[in-house]
C-alpha cells in the first residue's frame, strides 16, 4: 500500500489516498480538456474507498449522466473525476503533494490530442471511442453542482 496526500491551490481541501493499486493516465479527451483547462491532464485512478478527505468538502459538478468532477469551491482547483456508478475515482495528479508517485502508464483519448503536442514515449495509446460510457456522456445534459 502506498499513501499519498494532496490538496487544492488554496489548501481549503486536503486529502489522503491509501492506494492498494492505481492506474495513472495522461488524458487528451475533449471533456478533460474543458474540465481542466489544459490540453492534456494526468490522473491516478484509485478505489473510492481509498480516498479520504482530511480537510474540507469537495464540490462535485455532474458533467454528464454518469460522470462527476470534483473541485474546490473556494479556489476552483479541479481535483477529482468520478463515475457515479463505479467504485473508482480519479485524482488529478497535479493536486498530489508529490506527483512523482504516480507516473502515467499510457495515453487516453488520443483522438482529441492537439496536433502540436507530440507523444514521444512508448506508452500505450487508447481512444475514447472504445469507451461506450464516455460516448453516452457527450450526448447528455449537465446538471448543477452537488457536494460529496
Amino acid at each position: 500500500m502506498e499513501t499519498w496526500t494532496g490538496g487544492c491551490l488554496c489548501d481549503a481541501l486536503r486529502y489522503q489516498v491509501t492506494a492498494s493499486e492505481s492506474e495513472n493516465w495522461y488524458c487528451h479527451c475533449s471533456m478533460c480538456q474543458k474540465a481542466t483547462g489544459t490540453v492534456v491532464s494526468t490522473s491516478a485512478i484509485v478505489k473510492k474507498t481509498e480516498l479520504r478527505m482530511l480537510k474540507g468538502t469537495a464540490k462535485f459538478y455532474r458533467s454528464s449522466n454518469s460522470i462527476e468532477r470534483g473541485f474546490c469551491a473556494d479556489c476552483g482547483s479541479p481535483m477529482f473525476f468520478r463515475p457515479i456508478e463505479e467504485d473508482w475515482i480519479s485524482v488529478l495528479s497535479g493536486t498530489l503533494d508529490d506527483p512523482e508517485v504516480a507516473p502515467p502508464m499510457g495515453h487516453y483519448g488520443v483522438e482529441s490530442r492537439v496536433s502540436w503536442l507530440n507523444i514521444v514515449d512508448d506508452l500505450k495509446q487508447l481512444p475514447t471511442k472504445d469507451d461506450v460510457s464516455l460516448q453516452e456522456n457527450k450526448e447528455s445534459d449537465s446538471v448543477g453542482p452537488d457536494s460529496i
